[in-house]
């Protein structure tokens, strides 16, 4: 029987998501579901299978292997896989500087 892994969105990812389709919305209800729909869908399938995304590449540099991604063009999801737990960290625009924001995030926290 295949192990199912539970999923879990940290706050700021839910945020991410949040931001994301009120954007879209903005310009089409329509496509703001399917948007949605598409993430959530992607999602899902980490409960199976969390490993199946590449370790961030920006972050694989500094020798950090913990982190993998899904990308749903044109987001980045990002997440950590943890015993039988996937956290989903963040949903980033991947036309968007990754090191920069991450930074700022890391700023934030600390603040």
């Amino acid at each position: 029987m295949n192990k199912k892994y539970e999923v879990i969105w940290a706050s700021v990812a839910e945020n991410d998501l949040a931001r994301i389709i009120e954007y879209i919305a903005n310009d089409s209800t329509r496509n703001a579901l399917k948007v949605l729909n598409k993430l959530k869908k992607k999602t899902a399938n980490l409960h199976h299978s969390p490993k199946r995304g590449r370790i961030i590449p920006e972050l694989h540099e500094y020798g950090i292997y913990q982190y993998r991604e899904l990308i749903i063009a044109p987001w980045r999801l990002m997440y950590r896989v943890q015993e039988e737990r996937v956290y989903v960290l963040a949903v980033l625009d991947s036309r968007q500087n990754i090191e920069d924001i991450l930074l700022k995030r890391i700023l934030e926290a600390k603040l």
